[in-house]
């Protein structure tokens, strides 16, 4: 399974998502950085991606190639992240046919109705979750 971990501004929390996905994956699990910028891409590579790679165009072509996408919900809307997500990366990640697990901060002048507030180590539990319950 290709899962995408798609971060931004300083890829704190894609890295805390890959390490967590590490620390649980077995050998068919190839884990992609996606980073907005370098700064993100390089911490999840650190972290534990087998690979990585930056910007928009890696985003729309890599969110097609991919079985999971796993990241904040601001990946889904046009320049949120301080303007690091672009529209076609919001476009393109939408668009992917990709199982996308989405941990619902309530950032970028978004509040999501109805979830629980839960701290991010919870949300990452809660993705982690998720995926294991795909790979079953």
């Amino acid at each position: 399974m290709k899962i995408a971990v798609i971060d931004g501004q300083g890829g704190g929390l894609g890295k805390s998502i890959v390490e967590r996905i590490r620390a649980q994956s077995r050998d068919d699990i190839q884990i992609i950085a996606l980073g907005t910028n370098s700064l993100a891409t390089s911490n999840m590579i650190r972290a534990g991606a087998n690979f990585g790679a930056t910007g928009e165009n890696s985003v729309k072509i890599m969110s097609q190639k991919v079985d999971v996408i796993v990241g904040p919900i601001a990946i889904l809307i046009s320049n949120s992240m301080m303007g690091e997500i672009t529209p076609q990366m919001a476009k393109a990640i939408s668009d992917s046919s990709a199982r996308k697990i989405l941990l619902p901060l309530n950032r970028c002048n978004v509040y999501i109705a109805g979830t629980q507030e839960l701290n991010v180590n919870q949300m990452i539990d809660s993705a982690i979750e998720e995926l294991n319950k795909l790979k079953d």
